[in-house]
């Protein structure tokens, strides 16, 4: 194999770890007929982009904070542990509540979205106010923090009618 080209593809998956989750979130949903749509889509939003997306997300922030910062286009800072520990929990949370109870998963989903449609906004007042168009700034993680929350909720309120 060409090892310049391996390089490139594996940075390419390591840096759009997130986003390639809640793609294959979204691919298992298609082809995964075992259960009603939004219940499926709910699990595996909550496995793959919330769960192991803020496991991932974690690791970088506590482990590698200046690499996570550059990414952002911030400089390092004592909140990279915060935002490490915010990310784990709902990590930890997300994978928890792929086979949990109906207000498990709500509890999940509503906390996920505040926390990612807060990101959204951070970054949205980045790139407006400090131009900062950094990849995980403006990029996919961006476009992930808005789509991610508004379909897990959707998920969440549809599983909820079907059960009714």
């Amino acid at each position: 194999m060409n090892s310049p080209l391996m390089a490139t593809i594996a940075e390419f998956v390591l840096s759009n770890f997130a986003p390639l989750l809640f793609v294959a979130a979204l691919l298992i949903v298609a082809f995964d007929r075992g259960k009603p749509l939004a219940d499926r889509t709910l699990s595996w939003l909550l496995l793959l982009p919330i769960g192991l997306g803020g496991l991932w997300s974690a690791f970088f922030h506590l482990a590698f904070p200046e690499v996570a910062a550059r990414a952002i286009g911030w400089m390092d800072s004592p909140f990279q542990f915060e935002v490490g520990m915010a990310d784990l929990g709902i990590g930890v949370a997300g994978c928890l509540a792929f086979r949990a109870s109906w207000g498990f998963r709500a509890a999940v989903v509503v906390i996920s979205a505040i926390f990612f449609f807060g990101d959204s906004i951070g970054h949205l007042r980045q790139m407006i106010v400090a131009r900062n168009f950094a990849i995980d700034n403006a990029g996919p993680v961006f476009w992930l923090d808005v789509a991610l929350p508004v379909l897990s909720l959707i998920a969440l309120l549809l599983s909820r009618r079907a059960r009714k």
